[in-house]
């Protein structure tokens, strides 16, 4: 029986197979855009199978297929179409624009990938997440949207810098700042401010965030090795707005409104009242007098200023008086594009005014961008982006205490102090304290930082024959700053010289030349290649000048030629330069195996002429399993496996730290000398970065959920650090390559569309990236013992086995309820206890560097109307409360000169008091203040990042006015509501990236009211 049916199903099966290959034949066809014109370069494959072929240059295809199947075309920026077979052997296919496309194209700077193509790990932010945040500076909308990212204000001042970590901490010495790459250019991103004492200034700042099309992190070596030295802490690459072809002018005016006041701020100031209760214990603890009579009897022995009699119980607001509460906001941008058949355009011009939350520290902005492409033959473009900014920013001295630090006299000033005579007039003569009247420094001193910034960047691509591209890109970085401080001869630091200025300009000239040959070429229907090699080359130029004089002869007179005495002027002038070349190959094998490879030789004029190469690269390698007969693509449209491995370097130390040298500061007997100021170490190179990154990413049932998962490994080597010297060499340390630093964790991704209809979307999204920071390696001295880094600092230690600067202090024990004297742990962890804080032992108390950073988001529209909600979470780590050594003294710096803060209420009082505040005593110190676990807090904190609530007006409305194409309206609110875990912790949590809290401007929380009009 069995024999009889194979006799009869084999020639039936062989004919259904000979008809099956009758019906395959060749279909043609020509792929184009929404305008119609040919879009070259668009993937055809035939579903179900591994036939693939692409359209060249004019738009044509051809590939074999059968009558029946699907043809599936796929073009980046486009929507993917399907097409059936038909009788017909010519299939021609218009492609629309996608709206998500910017999703599905990862800009990595020197090149651009569809997603299925990457093999590194990156996260890009689609222009329109950017522009909705109302921030001076562009980065920071970053926050909470890229895992493993951790962003913190150095200050809330606006244009301030921010700290960026990109997976971790990984240098001791050198930068750990990533960098910035703007329209394929690396740029300068360093601190333009005038003054280290003064709030930095955020080059970044110069840019609009609504001139922003994408913004793209490259995390790992397999995305970052093809910058070299630049990407060894991660890399975040710009793109801007460009124009399209075939596209009528459209204008889009935005206007952004509103105010901000201070986003976290429990700490607070104690009253007059309070103080003057707070003293009279004091004394009374200290010398023993009665309540009622103690402070009368403090004057009677000279222990008390006599003035403190006759304060009348006024309280003077000095805080409120020092905020500018509901500071103003006002961002707005006028912007046109467009195109004709041959060339494209995007331009803008935008104006930015933001008041900060203390008096006087006001920012503004005027910036212009012009991007235009033109096609100068069919085989020729041309592109060019003008990019000029002016920025003014009035910085606030936050760069330590300092008086005129208006958030030093917050939490300082002497409440007693009447800020006002009777007239009105500012009080320059406070009879209690040392503070001067900040609010008549902040009215009469001047201090201004001003960027003038010029980014130009010219392309050229020439395609010499089919595939083979050549480019060449030449960008200028222009930075242009002044800085003007000046002190007036009333009151404040310069009262004593007469008055007193300091001006300087700044000019940081950085302009980068790049050649390269691209070519892309196919080796039978599956075998897909794209090889580029690249010539770079990088030069940086910074001249500076600064002059200085006192003595003013009147007042008014604030400029450096009015000056009387003690003129004097200096000028310095540094440049370094980089040059590389580049290879990059790309290989994919019908879209499913995806392999590249990227090297990089980069020189670096930081290093000895025998050591100014280094050799970096990265491999990486990815499944597309989603494209596999194997898995069900009814589920999955997305499922890939990635990896990659590879070494990236680090030079970003001081410009000749390798020399010995000499300095000719020197004054000897009125004549110019030279003395011995640098070591120098000739062998000085490269810090280098290994990374392994391995992922999955996956998208199932139409990407209604998606994600990414990844785990990596970067192990930081030669590092370059201050090694200690011996003091018989005539130097205290020298520059070296040693220790070693490794950074590992986990990184998460998830989106999900919860609701995905015609009239209602919601959805959801959320990251999560952990760090475990442990150095490995450190440099051994003369007796075979670590050396510690830092060595010296009694908040801090670096050592084996442990985060790099670790928290290293006594352990806080509480305060003595019979006594009331503070006590730590004698050992640092548990059991005895001593009031004798030179006894207690130091141990290490944790790390600045969060275990974890995390995001989540939501968004919903329907019928126009739509609402966000963004947070921010980091914990893990632990923060220093470093200005409590001032106000949370229990002596007379807090309770006879200055002020102290409010939490000395709760002081210990009488036996049997269960409190965190030792005893008041006026005459004592008791080292309640001093470093320990005491002024340590749990950094945890979840933070309403972002909330917006909006709508776009529908068309069938705008259609009844003529000259407008869209409206919409946002109510935005920015740093909303923060959570804190640990109640003792009073400032903002949010601190750099050292881990201290400081008496700086806060992160802001403020309120826009926004209108976009398009017309």
């Amino acid at each position: 029986m069995k024999s009889k049916l194979t006799w009869i199903l084999t020639p039936l099966l062989a004919l259904m197979m000979s008809f099956s290959f009758a019906q395959e034949k060749t279909i043609t066809g020509t792929v184009t855009d929404e305008s119609g014109l040919p879009l070259p370069g668009v993937s055809v494959l035939v579903v179900g199978t591994t036939k693939g072929s692409q359209t060249d240059f004019d738009g044509n295809y051809a590939i074999v297929a059968s009558q029946g199947q699907q043809l599936r075309f796929s073009y980046v920026g486009q929507k993917t179409v399907e097409k059936l077979v038909g009788s017909s052997a010519v299939v021609n296919v218009q492609l629309l624009e996608d709206a998500q496309a910017l999703e599905e194209v990862i800009v990595l700077g020197y090149s651009s990938k569809g997603v299925d193509e990457v093999t590194g790990s990156s996260v890009q932010v689609a222009g329109d997440k950017i522009a909705g945040v109302q921030l001076p500076s562009i980065e920071q909308a970053l926050q909470g949207k890229v895992a493993g990212l951790q962003m913190s204000n150095a200050s809330g001042t606006p244009g301030s810098a921010q700290d960026i970590r990109i997976r971790g901490v990984g240098s001791i010495n050198a930068s750990n700042q990533p960098l910035f790459v703007i329209d394929g250019v690396p740029i300068i991103n360093d601190n333009f401010s005038g003054s280290d004492n003064a709030s930095t200034f955020n080059p970044m700042s110069a840019f609009n965030s609504q001139d922003i099309e994408t913004m793209t992190v490259l995390k790992d070596a397999g995305a970052t090795a093809a910058y070299g030295a630049r990407g060894s802490n991660g890399v975040i690459v710009i793109t801007t707005k460009r124009g399209a072809n075939n596209k009528k002018t459209v204008f889009n005016f935005t206007s952004n409104v509103g105010f901000q006041n201070e986003a976290y701020n429990e700490a607070a100031p104690l009253t007059g009242a309070q103080r003057l209760e707070l003293l009279a214990e004091s004394l009374v603890n200290s010398e023993g007098y009665a309540r009622e009579t103690a402070i009368q009897s403090g004057v009677n022995d000279g222990l008390v200023a006599s003035n403190v009699l006759d304060y009348d119980g006024t309280d003077y607001k000095w805080d409120a008086l020092l905020k500018n509460k509901d500071a103003m906001l006002k961002n707005y941008t006028l912007s046109a594009s467009g195109g004709d058949e041959s060339s494209s355009f995007y331009a803008s011009l935008g104006y930015n005014k933001t008041e900060a939350v203390v008096v006087g520290a006001n920012f503004e902005r005027l910036n212009g961008i012009l991007n235009y492409n033109k096609k100068m033959r069919d085989n020729v473009d041309f592109s060019s982006s003008i990019n000029v900014s002016n920025t003014k920013q009035n910085p606030i001295l936050e760069g330590g205490s300092f008086f005129a630090n208006p958030f030093i006299t917050r939490a300082l000033i002497n409440p007693f102090n009447n800020p006002f005579n009777e007239d009105g007039s500012y009080n320059t003569d406070l009879q209690y304290g040392s503070l001067p009247n900040v609010l008549y420094l902040l009215d009469n001193n001047i201090t201004r930082n001003e960027l003038t910034r010029a980014l130009a960047n010219t392309k050229i691509d020439w395609e010499l024959v089919n595939d083979l591209v050549f480019s060449t890109r030449f960008s200028i970085d222009l930075a242009l700053t002044d800085y003007k401080n000046y002190g007036n001869p009333v009151e404040g630091d310069s009262e004593d010289v007469g008055g007193s200025v300091v001006v300087s300009a700044e000019k940081n000239y950085n302009y980068v030349l790049q050649n390269s040959l691209n070519y892309k070429f196919k080796l039978g229907e599956n075998h897909n290649f794209n090889t580029t090699a690249l010539f770079e080359y990088q030069r940086n130029q910074n001249s500076y000048l600064v002059g200085s004089g006192e003595n003013f002869p009147t007042a008014g007179l604030t400029n450096l030629d009015s000056a009387g005495s003690n003129i004097d002027a200096g000028s310095s002038f540094v440049d370094w330069y980089n040059v590389s070349y580049l290879g990059l190959l790309s290989y994919n094998f019908a879209g499913k195996y995806v392999v590249d490879a990227t090297y990089r030789r980069e020189g670096s004029s930081r290093f000895s002429e025998g050591l100014r190469y280094g050799d970096f690269g990265s491999v990486g390698v990815a499944w597309n399993l989603h494209r596999e007969d194997f898995v069900n693509n009814n589920i999955f449209n997305e499922l890939r496996l990635r990896g990659s491995y590879g070494v990236t370097g680090n030079n970003a130390i001081d410009e000749n730290s390798y020399q010995a040298l000499l300095s000719y500061s020197a004054d000897y007997a009125g004549s110019g000398a030279a003395f011995a100021s640098q070591f120098g170490n000739p062998v000085l190179t490269w810090e280098k970065g290994k990374t392994l990154d391995v992922g999955l990413d996956f998208g199932i049932y139409d990407n209604r959920l998606s994600g990414s998962f990844a785990y990596y490994n970067r192990t930081t080597s030669d590092l370059l650090q201050e090694v200690p010297l011996s003091l018989t060499s005539g130097f205290d340390n020298q520059q070296q390559n040693i220790g070693e630093i490794v950074n590992k964790g986990y990184e998460l991704e998830l989106n999900y569309n919860v609701i995905q209809s015609d009239n209602f979307l919601w959805s959801i999204s959320g990251n999560i990236g952990t760090v475990d920071n442990e150095v490995t390696k450190l440099a051994i001295d003369g007796n075979g013992e670590e050396i510690d880094p830092s060595a010296g600092s009694v908040y801090t230690t670096t050592q084996v086995g442990i985060p790099v600067r670790s928290w290293y202090m006594r352990t806080w024990a509480g305060v003595n309820e019979t006594t009331g004297d503070p006590e730590w742990y004698l050992n640092g962890v548990d059991g005895e206890v001593t009031s004798d804080y030179n006894a207690a032992e130091r141990i290490v108390q944790g790390s600045a560097v969060p275990d974890y950073t995390a995001g989540l988001s939501t968004h919903l529209e329907y019928k126009g109307i739509f609402m966000d909600l963004d947070f921010y979470a980091a914990g893990g780590h632990q923060v220093y409360e470093q200005y409590a050594q001032f106000y949370l003294r229990t002596n007379s710096f807090t309770l006879g000169t200055y002020n102290g803060d409010q939490r000395l209420l709760d002081r210990w009082q009488e036996p049997g008091d269960v409190t965190d505040v030792p005893r008041l005593s006026y005459n004592e110190n008791n080292n309640f203040h001093a470093t320990s676990s005491r002024h340590l807090y749990d950094g945890d904190f979840i933070r309403l990042r972002n909330a917006a609530i909006g709508y776009n007006v529908p068309s069938r409305f705008l259609n009844k006015i003529a000259f407008i194409d869209g409206l919409s309206f946002t109510l935005r609110g920015t740093n909303l509501a923060t959570w804190v875990k640990d109640d003792g912790l009073k400032l903002d949590p949010e601190v750099r990236a050292d881990g201290f809290t400081r008496l700086t401007t806060p992160p802001t929380k403020s309120y826009t009211f926004g209108v976009n009009v398009k017309f």
